[in-house]
């Protein structure tokens, strides 16, 4: 089974679910997809981190760094920074805070990043693109450059041209595979 054949297999597993849902933009849906419990877990973190980082270099992305909001983003940006040690051409994140801490450097983009780096902003699932957006622009006012936003999963709801109209976007799913695979 290639790689790709068994994420999605993991996401249908782990992570997508049929009902009612209200979403974070205040939508409600008929399915929700949770990647974290794909993402946290071994199998699903060692797939995301090769085709994650297999994705950036299709892209012609060439980041120093990839991270974004807390906590959807982190086990996506770790996953694609161990990946890039094991393949030899390291990668490193960093963690986007949804607000600055109160107490210490006050940062809130933190780990491995440095003003004038070159960035790629990580999302589990694109929505509205609300969060990927936030998370650029923590990451642009301590002086990082985005080169584009990588998701594992698009909804399809409009956040991905949300994101367009300012960077590139490049996703491992869009829903409609992950529905494809249910209904047939």
């Amino acid at each position: 089974m290639s790689d790709r054949d068994r994420l999605l297999q993991l996401l249908l597993e782990r992570s997508f679910r049929t009902g009612d849902f209200v979403l974070a933009s205040g939508a409600r849906s008929r399915y929700y997809i949770d990647c974290r419990t794909t993402t946290t877990h071994a199998e699903g973190q060692a797939l995301v981190g090769r085709m994650g980082l297999d994705l950036l270099r299709e892209a012609g992305l060439a980041p120093e760094t990839v991270g974004g909001l807390t906590m959807g983003a982190d086990p996506m940006a770790y996953a694609v920074a161990h990946a890039s040690w094991l393949a030899g051409a390291p990668v490193h994140s960093f963690s986007v805070r949804k607000e600055p801490k109160a107490h210490g450097t006050g940062k809130r983009v933190e780990g491995s990043f440095a003003p004038g780096q070159r960035v790629v902003i990580v999302e589990d699932v694109i929505t509205s693109g609300k969060s990927a957006l936030q998370a650029c622009d923590a990451v642009e006012a301590e002086g990082g450059v985005i080169l584009g936003v990588m998701a594992l999963v698009d909804r399809e709801a409009g956040g991905r041209e949300v994101i367009e109209a300012r960077y590139p976007v490049h996703v491992l799913y869009r829903v409609s595979e992950l529905l494809a695979a249910v209904e047939g």
